[in-house]
């Protein structure tokens, strides 16, 4: 069944950093788009929106120290410059926008770095200026833009991202080449021939 949709966050989002809920474990499935996943994520999601958030930015099932992903979708950072990402574990879903984004990136020349990233490191790019976007990437949404973050009762306002900025243009890379627009180089579209 097919059916037309608005547009899927349309609109940058809120997230609060999740320090005391976990949506999955090292060891578990969370690397896979398993609905069992989602079920531990329903409560805490349902006490940030409560308090006026879109989405919860999940960290670490031990100790809550570092960032796991962004709702149901991959978070990506630019810090001084780099695409940084959580390094994929099996607690990180292995996405394919992820990927799709991060190879982009590289043909763009877009230095990247997969690693831990700290919920401390996260706040200080922020109060520095050091971290310039934010944004979760998913097949939805492709790129969904976060325009404010809660860490530790503290709201922090993220700078919208201009039409320059690397998500809008990878955003962008990665539409065209979905549409024909652009060489598809990869080989990611499969085409289906009219007989």
């Amino acid at each position: 069944m097919t059916s037309p949709v608005g547009p899927y966050l349309n609109k940058p989002f809120t997230i609060k950093v999740e320090d005391h809920y976990t949506r999955a474990a090292e060891g578990g499935t969370g690397y896979a788009k398993c609905s069992g996943n989602y079920g531990g994520a329903f409560y805490p999601t349902q006490l940030a929106r409560q308090q006026g958030y879109d989405q919860v930015l999940w960290t670490d099932h031990k100790e809550h120290k570092y960032i796991d992903e962004a709702g149901m979708m991959n978070v990506m950072f630019v810090f001084k410059g780099k695409l940084v990402t959580p390094r994929l574990s099996s607690a990180i879903l292995d996405g394919v926008t992820r990927d799709s984004i991060l190879i982009l990136a590289k043909d763009m020349g877009f230095p990247i770095e997969e690693r831990k990233v700290s919920v401390e490191e996260l706040e200080e790019g922020i109060v520095t200026g050091s971290l310039t976007e934010i944004f979760g990437a998913g097949t939805a949404a492709v790129v969904a833009p976060i325009a404010n973050i809660n860490i530790r009762g503290k709201d922090y306002i993220i700078p919208v991202a201009s039409e320059d900025s690397f998500q809008n243009r990878v955003k962008q890379r990665l539409q065209d080449i979905r549409l024909g627009f652009a060489p598809d180089v990869h080989e990611w579209n499969h085409v289906i021939p009219i007989k």
